[in-house]
């Protein structure tokens, strides 16, 4: 795909993660470490087996590295930049094999799953809010830049889950994907990753979901559909606002709004059906109540299976990259959001009931009824299944 220069495997160090986890409440990638030549360990929590400890073989080029890239890329030596495509930096995609794919949610965490796939590390997006991007420091790379363009790729993602999930111990729980960062971002154009997990867990007849920005999505239409006459699928994209102007900057990497809206439009007319984020709503740039009436009339029109609203949630990491985005773009609604936030990573309640109650008085008016997305969690062909619904702010996950 162009734009993305992999970093093929060369000398081998071995990266420890305790877990890939990264949920609404809990990111467990704490006390990692990369393997010094001599073969001398540290510590690490154990996997989600509890059987120890998860390892990514990196690989590393004996060539010095070129713009001292840190932690993970140490030595390193990146190919020359290739502009990614427009609206983004040069990016680069390293290539690893994962030692498990599975991960389990904490248990104390309140999000509607208990196993999430993440195929990617980082990513090309760019979205100015991202939550996840505090996890790229946890490999000593910034959750800036280095978070945009520098892409860890498992390789091997489809055989590690093949073998996973035909453990003994796997109970074919639902597996929720796009939970941490996109599974059809820019780089899933050159790895196609997604499609050998979609045919493994249809092979078991294991139920998933998928949430995205991605209209790569599309080419895999076909799995899905397949996927959907044996287990349950749920498919959401996330649609925070159609507003081009503020899409160029906000998210920089993502298709535009309305190639998203196809999407919609695609999977309704192909009888799976598709729910809507309207994620993140960003306070004084799209949480009009106007602004709010013309997305979900779009939504609406498009065949959007259910519309769930999510004010945007700032943890560490992504605050002080959208902080500084807002002094940039926005410095009049600084002010703003120093007393929006000024209690932690999410807005008051009231703020979120208000902005809920614009959305939900907008889909009556246009005719969606169904249940937020996470609350429902039935098979194309309309049959219900289990599912609890959860409060939107717990379904966050963007």
């Amino acid at each position: 795909m162009p734009g993305f220069a992999p970093v093929r495997p060369g000398r081998l160090r071995t990266l420890d993660i305790c877990s890939n986890v990264c949920s609404n409440e809990v990111v467990r990638w704490e006390r990692q470490r990369i393997t010094p030549p001599d073969g001398r360990s540290g510590t690490a929590d154990s996997d989600f087996t509890g059987g120890g400890t998860p390892e990514l073989d990196l690989g590393i080029s004996p060539e010095p590295a070129r713009g001292g890239v840190r932690g993970v890329g140490a030595g390193l030596r990146l190919p020359e930049s290739v502009p990614i495509e427009a609206g983004t930096q040069d990016a680069y995609a390293i290539e690893v094999r994962a030692k498990s794919i599975l991960n389990r949610v904490p248990g104390d965490s309140h999000v509607p799953f208990q196993w999430t796939l993440n195929p990617y590390r980082g990513c090309g997006h760019a979205c100015r809010y991202c939550f996840a991007r505090n996890t790229h420091t946890y490999l000593d790379l910034d959750a800036g830049h280095d978070f945009d363009s520098k892409i860890v790729v498992k390789v091997n993602a489809g055989r590690l889950l093949r073998g996973e999930l035909a453990s003994p111990k796997w109970r074919g729980d639902p597996v929720a994907m796009g939970t941490n960062t996109d599974p059809y971002q820019r780089a899933e154009g050159r790895y196609g990753l997604m499609r050998e997990i979609i045919t493994a867990l249809t092979e078991r007849a294991n139920p998933f979901s998928i949430l995205t920005k991605g209209t790569l999505i599309l080419r895999d239409l076909d799995l899905i559909e397949s996927a959907a006459e044996v287990t349950d699928v749920s498919i959401a994209v996330s649609i925070g606002s159609l507003d081009e102007r503020l899409w160029r900057k906000v998210e920089p990497g993502t298709p535009a709004p309305a190639r998203r809206l196809e999407v919609v439009r695609r999977f309704a007319e192909a009888g799976v059906g598709c729910s809507v984020l309207m994620a993140p709503i960003l306070p004084g740039l799209s949480d009009s109540a106007e602004h709010i009436e013309h997305t979900v009339a779009a939504l609406a029109e498009a065949g959007a299976r259910s519309i769930t609203p999510l004010p945007l949630h700032l943890r560490p990491g992504a605050r002080e990259w959208y902080r500084a985005w807002l002094q940039r773009e926005y410095p009049s609604l600084v002010p703003l959001y120093a007393r929006l936030y000024r209690e932690g990573s999410y807005v008051p309640e009231s703020y979120q009931r208000e902005v809920i109650d614009l959305v939900e008085r907008a889909k009556r008016a246009h005719g969606v009824h169904r249940p937020s997305f996470g609350a429902e969690r039935g098979r194309a062909r309309g049959e219900g299944a289990g599912g609890t619904e959860a409060e939107p702010q717990q379904l966050s996950l963007l």
